[in-house]
Parts: C-alpha cells; sequence; structure tokens
C-alpha cells in the first residue's frame, strides 16, 4: 500500500485507493480533508464530434463541473448524427471552447460556418 499523511488533519490515507482517485486534490492530501476544504481543481473536459463533410468536426469543450459535462454529452448523443442541428438541452449548459478541428466539404474546402 502507498501510505500518506494527511499535511491538514494528519491522518494516513492510501493515495492508492479509489476514494482517494475520485475525489482527486494534492498528493499528500486525505480523501476527506479535499472534500472538506474543497481542494481540488481538476478541469473537466469532453471531446465532442459531428460528421461534417468528409473529415468530422472535433471540439474540445471545458465545463464548470462533472454534472454539466455530462448533461452536455447526454443532449449530444440525443441530438447526433450527420449534418444534424444541435438544439435542445446542449445550448443550456456553460462551456469553453478549448480547440476545434473542422471538418471540411467534398472539395476539400475548410468548413467554416
Amino acid at each position: 500500500m502507498n501510505n500518506r499523511d494527511c499535511i491538514h488533519c494528519g491522518d494516513v490515507f492510501n493515495l492508492d485507493s479509489q476514494l482517494k482517485r475520485n475525489v482527486g486534490g494534492k498528493i499528500n492530501e486525505c480523501p476527506d480533508c479535499v472534500v472538506e476544504l474543497q481542494t481540488e481543481i481538476k478541469e473537466t473536459i469532453r471531446a465532442v464530434s459531428s460528421g461534417d463533410g468528409k473529415m468530422a468536426c472535433i471540439q474540445i469543450l471545458k465545463f464548470e463541473n462533472e454534472h454539466d459535462a455530462e448533461l452536455y454529452r447526454k443532449g449530444w448523443d440525443q441530438w447526433s448524427g450527420w449534418n444534424n442541428q444541435r438544439s435542445g438541452s446542449v445550448h443550456d449548459v456553460a462551456f469553453t471552447k478549448v480547440g476545434e478541428n473542422s471538418g471540411n466539404d467534398t472539395k476539400g474546402n475548410v468548413d467554416n460556418r
């Protein structure tokens, strides 16, 4: 086991435990302190893809929390399809676009919609 001492409370915790992996935090913080002190700063990022042109468009999006990311993904999956207009619940979730690889049309031109 990979045991560590917490810098906040002094308790010994297993760094490799499932709970520690789920809550995150710094390497020297126990899972309880991470949750209690809210020290986790993990960014929630998802990639979504659509079928535009010959090459699928891939967007990398950053969300405020895991719940918003899952809500967006479920909405995206519901409305997915080739050249399908996205509507409904995906527009209700706040996100920031981190990156994009646009598709192209049948002549090889980049689609700049």
